[in-house]
């Protein structure tokens, strides 16, 4: 199946409207919001959860056999542990990031009572005052603190503004858009991914292939703290392609532009059949691509898995640089994964006995065994002499 193109002003339009909503985990409500009004825009009925994680089915020849896209609409934050005496807060991450890059961020304080700016700062941040201290004193998140943009100057009265123990806090993004295709911000992990997935139905709708099976279109709202979409995978999926960060890094073969497929995470080796299909579409259609394994990082797909949802799971990552701190990726990346996935969604199936949970061994997927084909030795390699 050819690729569609995708048009790119409406994927960043979409990431620049997503990345305007604060979302940590556990306080996504209004970028659930958001979601499903453009999800209802683009033609589409969604469904929610009591939680709000959305799913929207875009109606395909057959019910069995489901393909579903995964994205997570949750980010990396922050949350109140303790109002300090000075009337500062001590912070507790939510997912896990370094509180390196939380030093220095603006942020908003969501109490009861509304909403309040702040900066995160470590604990001795005046060179004026602390001098080389401010350089050698440890990294960490008990080593910070939010300073409230508030008339307080005490517990009791920052109490008193509402703030609590509990309360969340979103970490400003900071994005920048360039002309020359480059993305900075915080929380490109997985906005970038939802507005890959937004792109992508907006080409389906627009041009209107066949679909072979119905489409699930999945957006999770605590992947950051490892649930993801444990239960809103439905036993009519039979694949699952989550879209996610990678990460281009020393060691690693990520990278900023095309698509990186990845082959395994630290649970495991992703699914050779539906791996190898895409690498196949990319191939076909002249997408650029790599490959990569990541070490320390997990997705919605390994959350499916270990829910027990019998799926076939695949990755396909934006390489970014910086992740879980301060991130770049480059347009191209983002653009060329909606463009595979408009690819794979119209595919044949490859694998018919997937439509249904449980099947004999006939028709069963084989994997390659027999010895590759190699190249003749050249003469001077072959001589005796």
């Amino acid at each position: 199946m050819p690729k569609l193109n995708i048009d790119t002003d409406f994927l960043i339009d979409s990431l620049e409207a997503l990345l305007s909503i604060d979302s940590p985990t556990g306080y996504t409500d209004n970028v659930v919001r958001h979601t499903t009004e453009e999800l209802q825009r683009l033609g589409l009925e969604p469904e929610l959860t009591r939680r709000g994680a959305i799913r929207a089915v875009m109606q395909g020849g057959r019910r069995e056999g489901a393909r579903a896209v995964v994205t997570h609409l949750d980010t990396l934050g922050a949350q109140v542990k303790r109002v300090k005496e000075n009337g500062r807060l001590e912070l507790v991450p939510i997912g896990h990031w370094s509180a390196r890059f939380a030093e220095g961020a603006r942020c908003n304080i969501y109490a009861e009572t509304g909403s309040f700016r702040g900066s995160i700062l470590p604990l001795k941040a005046s060179g004026h005052t602390f001098n080389d201290e401010v350089d050698t004193q440890p990294v960490g998140w008990p080593h910070i603190e939010l300073r409230v943009d508030a008339m307080t100057q005490s517990y009791a009265q920052t109490r008193a503004l509402g703030v609590d123990v509990g309360d969340f806090v979103g970490i400003d993004p900071g994005t920048e858009f360039l002309e020359n295709g480059f993305i900075n911000s915080r929380h490109l992990d997985d906005k970038a991914g939802v507005a890959i997935a937004l792109a992508a139905i907006e080409a389906l709708n627009r041009e209107r292939p066949k679909l072979p099976v119905d489409i699930h279109w999945l957006f999770t709202i605590a992947e950051e703290v490892g649930v993801g979409a444990a239960s809103i995978v439905t036993p009519d999926i039979a694949s699952m392609v989550t879209v996610d960060n990678g990460t281009s890094a020393p060691g690693q073969n990520s990278a900023e532009f095309g698509v990186t497929i990845a082959m395994a995470d630290q649970s495991g080796p992703f699914d050779y059949h539906l791996t190898q299909k895409l690498v196949e579409l990319c191939r076909e259609n002249e997408i650029d691509y790599q490959k990569d394994i990541f070490r320390y990082y997990r997705s919605d797909s390994a959350s499916a898995i270990e829910a027990g949802h019998d799926v076939r799971t695949a990755l396909l990552a934006f390489g970014i640089d910086g992740s879980h701190g301060y991130e770049r990726v480059h347009s191209h990346a983002l653009t060329s994964i909606a463009e595979l996935i408009t690819a794979y969604v119209a595919s044949p199936l490859g694998i018919k006995r997937d439509m249904r949970q449980l099947s004999d061994l006939e028709g069963f997927t084989e994997q390659p065994m027999e010895e590759a084909e190699q190249p003749p030795l050249p003469p001077e390699a072959d001589s005796t002499d």
